[in-house]
């Protein structure tokens, strides 16, 4: 058969991932009919059937989920050789598909990212933003940037460091509702609530005392979940917030925003790159983590229990 084993492969491992074949497609950047072409052609090379199909979704057989799991190191392998005898930077290539916080992006990644596609121009970079918790494995990401603390057990999370926080608020909602300089304060404010999903509940200003995390209720009226929003509803004086000093350096700076209450801030948040658990991480992944942690060394304290 003409096929290439290996893309045939790639396209099966895609498939399982996203028990779809058209998003498996999309991804891979084939058309749908091309990818049920592959796997049929795949089942036919090993005489077994890898996928049961229905109308609603794709999941592997038996047969199936044991070729993943020996298929996914074995794509590894292969990119991990292609790239074993080539020291040059210049001539590592390949798709890295990576998924950052918005305002990590925004501010520090994005308009750094010409010195490292200079380094290695013939990588082609997918970037991802949300605040949402991607699922790495499921929608193909070789890395991914997590602020806050992890619940992903089945990846490998490379700690970078911790964001300080600041809590933060307009001088028009000062001039409105006066400045907090106490907790007791709070019970005249109102806080920007931030959730991962809506619906959720706010726990309401953090803050650490004697090294235990306390958290004090507080009134408010806008909820949001996601960082650029919470940061322009403190801008137009919605109530106050707590969020990483690099994201609202520049405000401060301006004038836009005051920082306050600074003996009660929340919790450092942890900073951390997620990847695949594999036995080789391919060289283009490695070469992006190790740029991003130097990248970041200016912007992050040191990760808990180093100094």
């Amino acid at each position: 058969m003409g096929m290439n084993k290996l893309d045939l492969l790639r396209t099966f491992v895609r498939v399982s991932e996203l028990s779809s074949f058209t998003l498996a497609g999309e991804s891979l950047g084939l058309p749908r009919s091309t990818v049920s072409e592959q796997v049929r052609a795949l089942e036919n090379l090993l005489g077994t059937r890898l996928l049961n199909r229905t109308t609603r979704r794709v999941r592997t057989t038996q047969d199936g989920a044991l070729l993943y799991e020996r298929s996914k190191d074995l794509l590894s392998g292969m990119d991990e050789i292609e790239s074993l005898f080539s020291a040059d930077d210049a001539e590592l290539a390949g798709r890295l598909r990576i998924d950052l916080p918005t305002m990590m992006a925004r501010r520090v990644i994005v308009p750094a990212l010409p010195r490292f596609l200079e380094r290695f121009p013939r990588l082609d970079v997918e970037i991802s933003c949300t605040d949402r918790q991607v699922d790495l494995l499921r929608e193909g990401f070789d890395c991914v940037m997590r602020i806050g603390m992890l619940s992903d057990l089945d990846v490998v999370a490379r700690p970078v460091g911790r964001l300080s926080m600041r809590n933060c608020a307009s001088p028009a909602y000062l001039e409105r509702h006066g400045l907090p300089r106490s907790l007791e304060d709070l019970a005249d404010h109102r806080l920007v609530h931030y959730v991962r999903n809506l619906g959720a509940r706010s726990a309401g200003f953090e803050y650490e005392q004697g090294g235990e995390l306390r958290f004090q209720a507080m009134a408010g009226v806008v909820t949001v979940n996601n960082a650029e929003a919470y940061s322009a509803a403190c801008l137009a004086g919605l109530g106050l917030i707590q969020v990483p000093a690099v994201g609202v350096d520049e405000h401060l700076r301006d004038g836009e925003l005051v920082s306050l209450l600074e003996p009660w801030q929340a919790r450092a948040m942890p900073v951390s790159l997620l990847y695949a658990r594999q036995r080789h991480v391919p060289r283009r992944v490695q070469a992006f983590m190790n740029w991003l942690s130097v990248l970041l060394e200016s912007q992050v304290d040191p990760p808990a229990g180093e100094h």
